[in-house]
């Protein structure tokens, strides 16, 4: 009875080296598909997009695991795939070219102050999703915006137009503690 369940548990419906090249090629897949897909696919802006990032896991699950549903058939998919990924951006570490080209480089979604509607197009965000982004981010609008950057990763990242309250309170401190030991020093 046990050495029965064990055997299900273990024991490979397919040959390693099929189940190693099942992650190998659906690796390569994912990549370049959310690579065309567009920077908004990683940055997960709206429950859509993470929606067809959880289905797109599942869908591919039977690709990677084929028939065998075996314990030691899901570990040597799993490791596979962590050992694919850790050597491809080993590799893309030092080939800062390659790795632009496959990442893509960021795009600019406000200069200036200025929303570039081509730029939003071009990445399906609508205002609507950067403004929440910039919410997130402890903004109130984006009139407080000069610039918003979105990553190859997905993510944006934004530079305020005037110095945030912090600064201004920083800054007010700072003067504060001069004025403060001046006039010590004076006393002196």
């Amino acid at each position: 009875m046990i050495s029965t369940l064990l055997v299900n548990m273990f024991h490979l419906c397919l040959p390693v080296a099929e189940k190693i090249l099942r992650p190998v090629i659906v690796y390569g897949f994912l990549i370049g598909g959310l690579r065309l897909a567009g920077k908004r696919e990683m940055a997960q802006l709206n429950p859509f997009d993470l929606v067809v990032l959880l289905t797109i896991s599942n869908t591919v699950q039977n690709a990677i695991i084929g028939e065998d549903i075996s314990i030691t058939g899901g570990i040597i998919g799993a490791a596979t795939l962590l050992v694919v990924n850790h050597c491809v951006v080993r590799f893309l570490y030092s080939h800062k070219r390659l790795e632009c080209l496959i990442e893509g480089a960021p795009t600019v979604l406000i200069e200036h102050g200025a929303i570039k509607e081509e730029q939003l197009r071009k990445e399906l965000i609508t205002p609507a999703e950067i403004e929440l982004a910039a919410h997130r981010q402890g903004f109130g609008s984006l009139e407080e915006i000069d610039c918003a950057v979105l990553d190859p990763g997905g993510s944006i990242s934004f530079t305020p137009k005037k110095p945030t309250p912090g600064d201004v309170r920083h800054d007010e401190i700072v003067q504060a503690l001069r004025q403060i030991s001046a006039q010590l020093a004076a006393r002196t």
